[in-house]
């Protein structure tokens, strides 16, 4: 088969263009890895480690926190059921913090179009979801899910599947969508979900031999320390920046390599000039 092939010279230059394109894809893959780390160190910091009550206990005040933070937080323990956690906290369960809405949708209310979401699509130990296909030829009831909302799979917990949602849609039963009953809940609640001990917690109460599962209602009773809701609202503050980044790049990556994927037939065949395509790309990177 004979093909018309671009000057070698020519062959560089749409693949640096490409490259460029990809580049910014992968810095966009690995600030998003940096400020999960970021938001979970934070969380264990606060609510594992208790780092602020141990400080405050010490007479020193909290590395890295602003005074009026500093003031949420006791400075001694209590004994509970849980072990040692900060006066003032109760012992509570997950459910109290958390809920799952069950937004059923049958197939023929899903408008043509709408992102579905699979747990093939979510990514293990990993809160970014960037990949989502369209709900086409959906023969089963989905889960209808909001922008900014969990998604816990349920299916085989152990794969750890736990992410943000990062567009309206449509999910698997076989993924639970999570959402916290205020919104100041919303960091807690995301980063215990997706820590180990919770995914383990509910893998160890599924059912089932060769496909276990999950349920919301095993899921509701884990048991947790709770803090007074204005150090959850502060937490939540603190890192629904990184969160809401996450969602941003994202989509900056869908349509950076939406992009790509259309210059590339057209740079071969020359119908795009290498020179305009280079400015397209410089732009969007």
């Amino acid at each position: 088969m004979e093909v018309v092939i671009p000057p070698v010279n020519e062959q560089k230059t749409i693949a640096h263009i490409l490259g460029t394109l990809d580049d910014k894809i992968e810095l966009n893959r690995r600030m998003n890895e940096t400020l999960e780390a970021m938001a979970r160190a934070i969380f264990k910091s606060w609510f594992v480690d208790f780092d602020p009550v141990k400080a405050k206990a010490a007479g020193r005040r909290p590395a890295g926190m602003d005074a009026a933070t500093a003031a949420l937080f006791p400075d001694s323990f209590e004994d509970s059921e849980l072990g040692e956690i900060p006066k003032g906290w109760r012992v509570g369960a997950f459910g109290d913090v958390a809920e799952h809405p069950r937004r059923s949708v049958q197939p023929d209310q899903i408008g043509p179009g709408t992102p579905y979401i699979a747990l093939e699509h979510m990514p293990r130990r990993c809160i970014a979801l960037s990949d989502w296909s369209v709900a086409v030829d959906l023969e089963s009831n989905k889960f209808e899910f909001k922008t900014g909302e969990i998604l816990f799979g349920k299916l085989r917990p152990y794969f750890h599947k736990v992410g943000v949602a990062p567009l309206d849609g449509v999910c698997s039963t076989d993924i639970l969508v999570v959402v916290p009953r205020a919104d100041d809940w919303f960091g807690f609640v995301l980063c215990q979900a997706s820590s180990e001990s919770f995914v383990e917690y509910a893998n160890a109460g599924s059912t089932g031999t060769k496909m276990p599962r999950t349920s919301w209602d095993e899921m509701a009773r884990y048991p947790l320390g709770i803090p007074p809701k204005p150090v959850a609202e502060a937490f939540t503050k603190q890192v629904r920046p990184a969160f809401d980044g996450i969602i941003a790049r994202i989509h900056e990556s869908h349509t950076l390599a939406a992009l790509r994927d259309t210059l590339l037939p057209k740079l071969l065949s020359g119908e795009i000039r290498v020179a305009d395509a280079g400015k397209m790309a410089e732009a969007a990177a």
